[in-house]
């Protein structure tokens, strides 16, 4: 319609009822979002799990974390610390090796006497054959409680534990690096120590300790790659228990990892 008054209309002046519109629309919609965040919040707090978010913002799934028993959160993290993990595959889910079972279906079935045999002195060890991992004798290295801890983590389904997982391998910051990670992750640092230093007892063998790993001794023993690759690779099987033997990691770590392990072994010189 055209102006009574004669006049041009003004493109650029809006009509003041419009504008209110989309304030109230505006503001309708914010209040909808503050509720919805409230309520959220509200049905947070009052869950029996608590829930991360994957690191980065990543379009990862988020993990879920039951309520457990101090004595499953404890086994969960030993299970990481002595390299359970590794073999039996995260939260004992198999698939690192098809001679290491899976624990997630075994692991609740078996006694907690049964359990403990198989953590003091091993299981599947054949001086004879070096090609298959084995179950490595723990005795005198694995406490008491810890294998209690272990056992009720294993009797409770092996549930995923805050803050239990293995440490992240960097693989930007060159092999030694990620070598000393390595260690801790695969459980070497439990039996020669921190930085190899060595010292805990193996009382039944001829050395009565675990050897260190940065001494003159070792250096000249073990002087190329290629034998410290060797005794990774295949383990070194002493006797049974109480003795502690070297596992076999042949099928387990790959040539890479055996390469960053040496490359940290070489910096404790």
């Amino acid at each position: 319609m055209s102006d009574p008054t004669g006049s041009t209309p003004d493109p650029t002046r809006r009509d003041p009822v419009a504008v209110a519109g989309v304030l109230l629309a505006a503001l309708a919609l914010a209040l909808v979002v503050a509720g919805v965040a409230v309520a959220a919040w509200y049905g947070g707090k009052g869950s029996a799990a608590t829930t991360t978010v994957a690191p980065g913002g990543s379009s990862q799934p988020a993990t879920s974390y039951a309520k457990v028993s101090a004595s499953v959160a404890a086994g969960a993290h030993d299970f990481t610390r002595f390299a359970c993990s590794q073999c039996h595959g995260d939260r004992g889910m198999g698939g690192v090796s098809t001679d290491v079972p899976a624990l997630t279906t075994l692991g609740p079935t078996l006694t907690e006497a049964t359990l403990t045999e198989i953590i003091n002195h091993g299981a599947g060890i054949d001086p004879n054959n070096t090609t298959k991992p084995f179950m490595p004798v723990w005795h005198g290295i694995i406490s008491k409680t810890q294998i209690h801890d272990l056992v009720s983590y294993l009797h409770a389904g092996l549930p995923p534990v805050r803050d239990s997982d293995p440490l992240a391998v960097p693989s930007d910051q060159g092999s030694a690096v990620a070598g000393s990670i390595l260690y801790v992750n695969f459980g070497c640092v439990n039996c020669h120590g921190p930085n190899g230093l060595g010292g805990v007892p193996n009382p039944q063998s001829p050395d009565k300790t675990i050897p260190p790993l940065d001494t003159a001794e070792f250096r000249a023993q073990f002087n190329t790659p290629k034998k410290i690759t060797d005794i990774i690779v295949s383990g070194s099987v002493l006797g049974k228990h109480p003795i502690v033997s070297m596992p076999h990691w042949g099928t387990i770590l790959t040539q890479q990892e055996i390469d960053d392990l040496i490359a940290y072994l070489a910096t404790l010189k």
